[in-house]
């Protein structure tokens, strides 16, 4: 399930997209409908991993640090979440053994769950966040 955060992240993310210059946290969360504290949180993270960049004083805010279809949901929301893997055997990145499995190798819930991280992973990491900006609008048109 998407928590809030990476929601609040992606809604963050796509408001960028059409950003003519640097936009105020305070607007975003305003116009977006997200805490502004808990903005404030993900917009660093955002920052720290190098997605967007962040100007405080006169003329500060928030800017995409690389163009929006070089970004993708899938990296967005392994920023704020980690890993997609639905069980701790199935991460690449965060792997942690099922205490109750006698052997990984042939358990068929784990493979199953992997066939469902690399589904998910294949569609997040192939869908930009303009490309989501461009779905919500088209959405909103119908």
């Amino acid at each position: 399930m998407l928590s809030n955060k990476s929601k609040y992240g992606l809604k963050a993310m796509m408001h960028l997209v059409g950003g003519e210059g640097p936009i105020l946290a305070e607007t975003i969360a305003r116009e977006r409908n997200i805490p502004r504290k808990f903005l404030d949180l993900i917009l660093l993270e955002l920052r720290r991993a190098g997605l967007i960049n962040g100007k405080k004083g006169k003329g500060g805010g928030y800017s995409l640090a690389r163009p929006p279809e070089h970004i993708t949901v899938g990296q967005v929301i392994r920023i704020l979440e980690g890993s997609f893997a639905p069980i701790g055997c199935t991460s690449r990145t965060d792997y942690k053994p099922c205490k109750d499995c006698p052997d990984e190798a042939a358990c068929q819930i784990r493979d199953l769950m992997m066939d469902v991280r690399d589904q998910m992973s294949m569609v997040l990491d192939n869908t930009s966040i303009i490309a989501l900006e461009t779905r919500l609008t088209r959405a909103q048109r119908l």
